[in-house]
């Protein structure tokens, strides 16, 4: 069974579009949050969990089961995901 795969992205981000991208075209389901669309409060709080995942808070953070990838890199997201 594939990890639940969740990112963590900024809308205005092209490395968070092309990662978003590369798993649609491959048809993986994910999940994303948008952090910059967020506000106040709940803003804080997913930031807080990135940092849990990423101490630098950079984006796209990806979480597939129990692996941590940061950025858009394809070669780690194919040997993470077996694609």
């Amino acid at each position: 069974m594939p990890p639940k795969i969740k990112i963590y992205t900024l809308s205005t981000c092209s490395h968070c579009r092309d990662a978003k991208r590369f798993l649609t075209e491959h048809g993986v389901p994910y999940e994303f949050t948008e952090v910059d669309m967020l506000e106040g409060s709940e803003r804080a709080a997913v930031i807080e969990e990135v940092k849990k995942f990423n101490p630098r808070c950079t984006f796209p953070t990806i979480i597939a089961g129990d692996h941590v990838i940061v950025g858009f890199n394809e070669k780690e997201i194919r040997q993470t995901l077996e694609l």
